[in-house]
């Protein structure tokens, strides 16, 4: 996991040095790159099932995999262009998902 922060910290620095704007604009670009790439999720979904009958089977489920990755990385930049602790934030977070679940009985 900790390669998985230095590579995500490294993409948020790259990205910052190259867009000059205060932070809301650069959260706010962030944001919207990340609907992009869930946007990608779906068209990948539709073209593994072929439910666009002008493309056709047009993506495979390991596209939808590799969509989905993107989607992955794409919200944790924005969670570290958004400052603080960023890990510490996501730790805290997904201990309260596992918790919230775990009262509810039910597994995500």
């Amino acid at each position: 996991m900790e390669e998985t922060w230095k590579v995500v910290n490294s993409l948020a620095e790259r990205l910052d040095s190259h867009y000059d704007r205060n932070d809301e604009q650069r959260w706010t670009v962030q944001a919207l790159k990340l609907q992009e790439e869930a946007g990608e999720v779906a068209e990948a979904v539709i073209g593994a099932l072929g439910a666009n009958p002008r493309k056709g089977h047009s993506h495979d489920w390991d596209d939808v995999r590799k969509e989905t990755c993107d989607v992955a990385v794409s919200a944790l930049v924005m969670l570290v262009r958004m400052g603080g602790d960023p890990r510490r934030f996501f730790d805290e977070h997904l201990r309260a998902v596992a918790s919230r679940d775990t009262e509810n009985g039910t597994r995500t």
